[in-house]
């Protein structure tokens, strides 16, 4: 298995022209043609059902490429299409990001959904300890091409708290509480906040993606453009969920859950969303600080019996819900059913004894 990018770049009229396509979530499609000449763009086309005023303006961006290096990063091409439009240029449904990724696609620098061959691993009760260290085996996997980009869900029995790599122990979490209710307390490799997580109180997975897949797009629309499936899984079930920057997915009646990201020099990228399905809230706030710091905020003194907007919401088993986002998944993606290997799993064990199950892990950030 590989997750290197499998993109041909499209041909037209003749074998050099080069052809990229970007869709901006929740806007229009961007698409560009161009040659390459003596290392540098040419014959540069945009094109699109995107809205752009003046007419004139489509010809500004056109010669605004033509001329740039091949090897233009991202941020170098939207300065150049910026800086080559007249000042009362007005663009709707995409941006001078989203002609960059076009073209860095078309350069085959940047990749799409469809370049890749997917694979979902299935719920597979594991210890919580064991699931966060493999968010960084298979981050590493893809990253170095030894599995596909892959999108796995979460299961587990004992209960946790999850906290972010850069949250501090002492502040997140309240040793009593902890003891009180058998809780253990595991940190993850990506940021975000504390997760508290029961047997099937939550939704939660990982996809493990080359960064070739986000290559123009800035961090904080990665997080919505990752999550496109899943917001049309939500819509499927009769949810209407939306992205609230930088990472919380809400409903119009609040919060239903997180997503965090953490990408690794070998080119592997980590995107982790947590969903409340039926949280025992009273539970939560004896053992996260934070949850009490945000209830005194609103001046109550008790939390709601349950958080269970998944549950509530949609009337379905977590399961069922699950099915669904999988479903979903496929149908846009082509993704295959995949498993966790024995080496996988070894790995994962061996960096729980060495990294995520030791003190000084935890500790990091008292």
């Amino acid at each position: 298995m590989t997750s290197q990018p499998t993109h041909v770049p499209h041909t037209h009229d003749d074998s050099s022209r080069l052809h990229g396509e970007y869709k901006v979530p929740g806007g229009k499609l961007v698409v560009v043609d161009l040659d390459v000449v003596d290392g540098r763009f040419s014959r540069v086309s945009l094109s699109g059902d995107f809205f752009l005023e003046p007419d004139e303006a489509l010809e500004d961006i056109n010669r605004a490429l033509t001329g740039l290096p091949e090897n233009s990063a991202a941020a170098d091409i939207a300065a150049a299409v910026t800086a080559g439009l007249p000042r009362d240029a007005a663009l709707f449904g995409f941006s001078a990001g989203a002609v960059a990724v076009a073209v860095r696609r078309a350069l085959s620098k940047a990749t799409g959904w469809a370049d890749h061959q997917w694979e979902i691993i299935p719920p597979t009760v594991l210890p919580t300890q064991v699931n966060v260290a493999l968010d960084e085996v298979l981050t590493a996997e893809v990253g170095a091409g030894q599995r596909n980009p892959t999108l796995r869900f979460w299961d587990w029995e004992e209960p946790s708290v999850v906290i972010g790599s850069f949250q501090s122990v002492r502040n997140e979490v309240d040793p009593d509480g902890v003891s009180r209710q058998g809780i253990s307390v595991v940190r993850r490799i990506s940021g975000g906040g504390a997760m508290f997580m029961e047997a099937g109180n939550c939704i939660t997975y990982s996809l493990y993606l080359p960064q070739t897949l986000v290559d123009g797009i800035s961090f904080a629309d990665s997080y919505a453009f990752l999550d496109a499936w899943v917001m049309a899984a939500l819509e499927k079930l009769g949810i209407t969920a939306f992205y609230v920057p930088l990472n919380d997915i809400a409903t119009d009646q609040g919060k239903i859950g997180g997503a965090a990201q953490k990408r690794l020099a070998n080119g592997g990228m980590l995107h982790h969303v947590t969903m409340s399905y039926d949280i025992d809230a009273d539970k939560m706030v004896d053992v996260l600080r934070i949850g009490k710091e945000k209830l005194s905020d609103k001046g109550t003194r008790s939390a709601k019996k349950r958080v269970d907007p998944l549950r509530r919401q949609t009337g379905l088993a977590r399961s069922e819900i699950i099915d669904v986002m999988k479903d979903v998944f496929v149908e846009r993606y082509g993704a295959m059913e995949s498993r966790l290997t024995e080496g996988e799993l070894e790995a994962a064990r061996k960096r729980v004894d060495e990294k995520f199950g030791t003190e000084e892990w935890l500790n990091r950030v008292p």
